[in-house]
C-alpha cells in the first residue's frame, strides 16, 4: 500500500462530481440513461465510470445503471447520421489537401496552390472547433458577419496571398458540417459539463442551446488530499546540464518513484523527442508503458521507407537518395547494392541520372537494380490522378519489397490506412478529378504523414508497475501516485504560451479563437493542477545548442514562494572496476599484401596499427556523396585540369601567351564537366582560379625555358620489389635538358607545409616512393605547390636516387618482418591520430 496517496485516495474528487450529479438528478427526477456527461478528453470515460459504479456499492444489480460519458466526439459518432459532402472539412489531412488545393484552384489561385494548400487547410483547421460550435442554421450567416469584420484588416496589398488564404479558410469552416452537428438535435434531459483548464467553444455553445438542462462541475483534487494548495505535495527540483542528462534524470526519477511502490507515474509529455528518449530507457528496463500521446506518423521508419521510394523516383534524384531506396527493397541483393555504393562514392557520383547514362564510366550495374531503378522511374513520369499514383505506388512497394515490411509493421500500417493504400482504398478519392505530378503528390503524402499521429501498441495494462505518458493538461481526473514533469524549461513550458496560427491578436478576438492570456489562464491551472499530485518531480535543461536557459516562469516562482532547492541526482551511481584497455598489437602475417602504394606504405610509416587496419583489413571510411566541396575537391579538379591543359599543349608546344591562357581556360571547363561539378558549387574555388592560373602559367614559362619537357601526367606505374608489386599515379613526370626524368607531384598546401616536407628528407616517402616507379638510374623530384594566394613555386627534393634506394630497402625489411609475425602496435602520435579513421579501433583514448 502507498503510504503517500493511492489512486482510490486521489480518486476522491470523481466521488465528490458524482454527489453531486445525483443531487441534481434527484432534484430533477431524471434517470441515469436520460444524462450524458461530457468530458473534456476521451481518458477520462473510465475513470467517470469508475467513480460513478463506486458510488453503487451495495446497490442492488438491477438498479446499476450508468449515466453516457461521453466526450463530444464520441456523442457525436453514438448518435450516427453525418455523411460529409464534397467540400466539407474532415480534419483528415488526406481529404483536406486536396479540397484545399481544389479551393485555391476555384479562387482562381491554382498557381500558388502547391504553396498555399498546406498553409490553407492549417488555417482552416484552427477554425474548424470554432465553427463547430455554431449552430447549423447560423453558421453560414456567422462566416458572412465575420468575413465582414475581417475585411479591414485584410485589405494590404502586400499580403494578398494571405488575405485570400484567410477568406477561403473562413468561407470554408462556415460552409462544412460537422460530426458534432448531430449534438444539437440530442433531448438529454441532464447535460453535465465537465470542465477542463480551457473553456472550449462547443460547451460554451451546449450550455446556450440547453440552458437549463445544463450542470457545470470543476474537477480538482479534494482538500484532504492537495492539503488546499500545492505546497502539500512533495515537488522536487532538478536541473539537468542538457537534453540528454535531462531525459536520464527523467527516467531515474520515475524509476525511482516504481520502487517506492508509487504507481501509476504520470511522464508529462511537452518535448516529444525527449519523451521518446525517457520512454526507450524505461522500455529497456522491462517497464510497462501506456502512451497516450505518441509521435508523427512521418517520424517512422515506416513512413521514411515510403518517402524514399518517393524520392527515388524523381526525376533528378541524387544517388543518395537512390541508393536510400536501394537498402529498404528487400528486391535487391544486398551485396550488389554495398557494391555500388562502394564504387559511387569512390568516383564521387552525385547524380543518378548521370549514372544511369554512363558519363562516369561505371562498370555495369547490377541487372536487378538497373530493372527496378528504370522503372520505377518510368512509372512515375507522368502525371495522373490520385487513385492512379495510389495503385501505382501500391504495385511499387510490392515490386521493391517493402510491402511486406509495411504490412508486418504497426506504424507501416498506420501509413497505409492513412494514405489508402490497402487495396481498393483508393476508391475513396475516385471523385477526384486533379492530375498530380510526382512532386505534387510527394507534396500529399508528406503532409498527411505529418498530420497524423501514431500510438504504439501497449503492453500489458494489469502490470504493477506502470507508467502513463500524457500531456500536461490530460493530467486532470487522472489517478496517478506520482508525476515526473520534464521540458520545464522557458522554451518548452512557457507561461504565457506563443498562440498558434498566423491569426493576429485581433483577429483571434473576433474569430472567437483563445488571445495569449486565456492561453496563459490554462497553463497556470494546469500547471498548478499538477503541483496538487503527492510526488511531483520538475526536471529542465539549463543549456542548449551552446546557448543557455532559465528554467520556466513556473519554476521560477516556486523557488521564489516556497524557496525550493535543487535536489541530488536521482541517477545511483554504481562502483565500477577500473579496467583500462591495453595497446593492440596484432599481427599481420595472415594478411599478406601484394600491391603498395605510396599513402599505403605512409600509413605504415606513421602507425602499423593504421596499417594493420585500413590496409590489410580494408576498413575504409565511406565519403559522403552529398557534401560541400572542400580542398581535396579542389586539388582534384586542378590535377584534372593540368592533365588536359599538358596533353593538349604537348600537340603544339609552341603556342603563344593569349593561346595558353585559352587553353588552360578550356581545360578548366571539360574539368569541371569531366568532375560533374555544378558552377554553384565551384564557385568559392572559381574566384581563386585566376590568380592560381595567372602563378601557374608564370612558372611554367620559366620550367620550359629551363630545357624541361612535358612528357605525361596522371600515369599509373607498376615496380615489382621481391614479391611485392609498388603502385601508383605519378602527378606528372618531365624530361629534363639533360635527359633527366624529372617526378613532380603537385600540392595545393600552404608553402610552410611543403617547405617541412622536404627538410628530413628521410621522414618523407612520396617522392622517394614514385622516384621507385620508375626504372631510370638518374632521377629529379620535386613538389610543385600550386597556391591559391601565393606564386606558383618547386621545392627541389635533393639527392632523390638514394633517397629512393633507402626506401626499398625500407620497405623490403618492413614487409619482411609484417610477415614473419611481428607486433603492429599503435604507435601513431600527433597529426596521425587526430585524422586518422582507425582512432576508434585502436581505442587510444581508453589505454591504460
Amino acid at each position: 500500500m502507498n503510504e503517500i496517496a493511492t489512486p482510490h485516495q486521489v480518486a476522491v474528487g470523481w466521488d465528490r462530481v458524482m454527489r453531486e450529479i445525483r443531487c441534481e438528478m434527484a432534484r430533477r427526477q431524471v434517470e441515469p440513461a436520460r444524462v450524458v456527461l461530457l468530458l473534456p478528453y476521451v481518458q477520462l470515460i473510465q475513470e467517470g465510470r469508475r467513480a460513478w459504479l463506486r458510488g453503487l456499492e451495495g446497490t442492488p444489480a438491477a438498479a446499476l445503471f450508468l449515466p453516457r460519458f461521453e466526450t463530444t466526439m464520441n456523442w457525436s459518432r453514438s448518435l450516427g447520421g453525418f455523411e460529409p459532402i464534397a467540400d466539407d472539412m474532415r480534419l483528415d489531412a488526406a481529404h483536406d489537401m486536396l479540397t484545399a488545393a481544389s479551393l485555391l484552384s476555384r479562387a482562381g489561385l491554382g498557381a500558388h496552390q502547391n504553396v498555399l494548400a498546406g498553409r490553407l487547410m492549417q488555417a482552416a483547421w484552427s477554425l474548424a472547433h470554432v465553427a463547430a460550435a455554431v449552430p447549423p442554421p447560423e453558421r453560414t450567416q456567422w462566416g458572412v458577419r465575420l468575413g465582414a469584420e475581417l475585411s479591414p484588416s485584410l485589405d494590404t496589398p502586400a499580403l494578398a496571398l494571405e488575405a485570400a488564404t484567410t477568406r477561403i479558410a473562413l468561407a470554408w469552416a462556415a460552409s462544412s458540417s460537422y460530426p458534432t452537428d448531430a449534438i444539437f438535435a440530442a433531448t438529454p434531459d441532464l447535460l453535465v459539463i465537465i470542465e477542463g483548464f480551457q473553456t472550449e467553444p462547443m460547451t460554451l455553445t451546449l450550455q446556450r442551446v440547453f440552458a437549463e438542462q445544463v450542470l457545470v462541475l470543476s474537477l480538482q483534487l479534494p482538500a484532504d488530499i492537495a492539503g488546499g494548495n500545492s505546497g502539500a505535495s512533495r515537488v522536487v527540483l532538478h536541473a539537468a546540464q542538457n537534453a540528454e542528462d535531462e531525459a536520464q534524470c527523467a527516467a531515474a526519477c520515475v524509476l525511482a518513484q516504481l520502487v517506492a511502490g508509487r504507481s501509476p507515474v504520470a511522464l508529462v509529455a511537452q518535448d516529444r523527442l525527449l519523451t521518446r528518449r525517457v520512454r526507450a530507457m524505461l522500455g529497456e528496463r522491462g517497464i510497462s508503458i501506456r502512451d497516450e500521446t505518441g509521435w508523427r506518423l512521418s517520424t517512422t521508419r515506416a513512413a521514411a521507407s515510403l518517402m524514399c521510394l518517393l524520392r527515388a523516383g524523381a526525376w533528378n534524384a541524387s544517388a543518395d537518395e537512390v541508393l536510400d531506396w536501394l537498402k529498404n527493397a528487400l528486391a535487391c541483393e544486398p551485396q550488389a547494392v554495398t557494391e555500388l555504393e562502394v564504387e559511387l562514392r569512390r568516383r564521387g557520383a552525385r547524380d543518378w541520372c548521370a549514372v544511369l547514362a554512363g558519363s562516369l564510366t561505371l562498370g555495369a550495374l547490377p541487372e536487378p537494380v538497373l530493372a527496378l531503378t528504370t522503372s520505377l522511374r518510368e512509372a512515375f513520369k507522368a502525371t495522373r490522378a490520385l487513385t492512379h499514383w495510389l495503385a501505382d505506388v501500391r504495385a511499387a512497394l510490392q515490386c521493391a519489397g517493402q510491402w511486406s515490411f509495411l504490412l508486418q509493421d504497426a506504424a507501416g500500417q498506420a501509413v497505409l490506412t492513412a494514405l489508402r493504400l490497402r487495396d481498393g482504398s483508393e476508391i475513396e478519392f475516385a471523385a477526384v478529378s486533379m492530375r498530380l505530378s510526382l512532386s505534387e503528390f510527394t507534396a500529399w503524402v508528406s503532409q498527411t504523414l505529418e498530420a497524423a499521429n501514431f500510438l504504439p501498441l501497449q503492453s500489458d495494462q494489469t502490470a504493477s508497475n506502470q507508467v502513463v505518458i500524457l500531456p500536461l493538461s490530460q493530467l486532470l481526473g487522472q489517478a496517478l501516485a506520482a508525476v515526473a514533469l520534464p521540458g520545464c524549461d522557458e522554451r518548452r513550458l512557457p507561461t504565457s504560451p506563443e498562440p498558434l496560427g498566423q491569426w493576429t491578436s485581433a483577429q483571434r478576438a473576433l474569430l472567437g479563437l483563445p488571445s495569449r492570456a486565456e492561453l496563459a489562464t490554462a497553463a497556470r491551472a494546469a500547471w498548478h493542477y499538477a503541483l496538487q499530485f503527492p510526488q511531483v518531480d520538475v526536471l529542465w535543461r539549463s543549456s542548449e545548442g551552446g546557448e543557455q536557459l532559465m528554467p520556466s516562469g513556473f519554476v521560477q516562482e516556486l523557488q521564489l514562494l516556497q524557496g525550493a532547492s535543487l535536489a541530488s541526482d536521482p541517477r545511483v551511481l554504481r562502483a565500477l572496476t577500473a579496467r583500462p584497455a591495453a595497446m593492440p598489437k596484432p599481427r599481420g602475417d595472415g594478411l599478406p599484401l601484394s600491391r603498395l602504394s605510396s599513402t599505403a606504405y605512409e600509413d605504415l610509416r606513421r602507425c602499423p596499427y593504421r596499417f594493420f587496419a585500413l590496409r590489410q583489413l580494408k576498413l575504409q571510411a565511406s565519403d559522403e556523396l552529398e557534401q560541400a566541396l572542400d580542398k581535396r575537391d579542389f586539388g582534384n579538379w586542378l590535377h584534372t585540369v593540368l592533365k588536359i591543359f599538358h596533353e593538349t599543349l604537348q600537340q603544339t608546344p609552341t603556342l603563344d601567351a593569349n593561346a595558353r591562357l585559352a587553353l588552360i581556360n578550356s581545360a578548366a571547363e571539360q574539368a569541371t564537366l569531366v568532375l560533374a561539378l555544378s558552377s554553384s558549387e565551384f564557385l568559392p574555388f572559381a574566384a581563386a582560379w585566376p590568380r592560381v592560373r595567372a602563378g601557374y602559367l608564370q612558372w611554367l614559362a620559366a620550367h620550359e625555358a629551363s630545357g624541361a619537357i612535358f612528357q605525361a601526367a596522371e600515369s599509373w606505374r607498376e615496380s615489382p620489389l621481391g614479391r611485392l608489386t609498388l603502385v601508383g599515379k605519378i602527378d606528372r613526370i618531365d624530361r629534363l635538358a639533360d635527359g633527366t626524368a624529372l617526378v613532380i607531384d603537385y600540392k595545393t598546401e600552404a608553402r610552410a607545409t611543403t617547405t617541412e616536407r622536404i627538410k628530413v628528407p628521410l621522414e618523407d616517402t612520396q617522392l622517394a616512393f614514385y622516384a621507385a616507379l620508375l626504372a631510370d638510374d638518374t632521377l629529379a623530384a620535386a613538389y610543385v605547390n600550386v597556391g591559391e594566394k601565393d606564386a606558383t613555386h618547386s621545392y627541389v627534393q635533393a639527392d632523390i636516387v638514394a633517397l629512393r634506394d633507402q626506401l626499398l630497402e625500407g620497405i623490403a625489411s618492413d614487409m619482411a618482418r609484417i610477415a614473419d609475425g611481428a607486433a603492429m602496435p599503435a604507435l601513431g602520435e600527433g597529426k596521425a591520430c587526430e585524422f586518422c579513421d582507425a582512432r576508434g579501433l585502436c581505442r587510444k583514448d581508453f589505454w591504460e
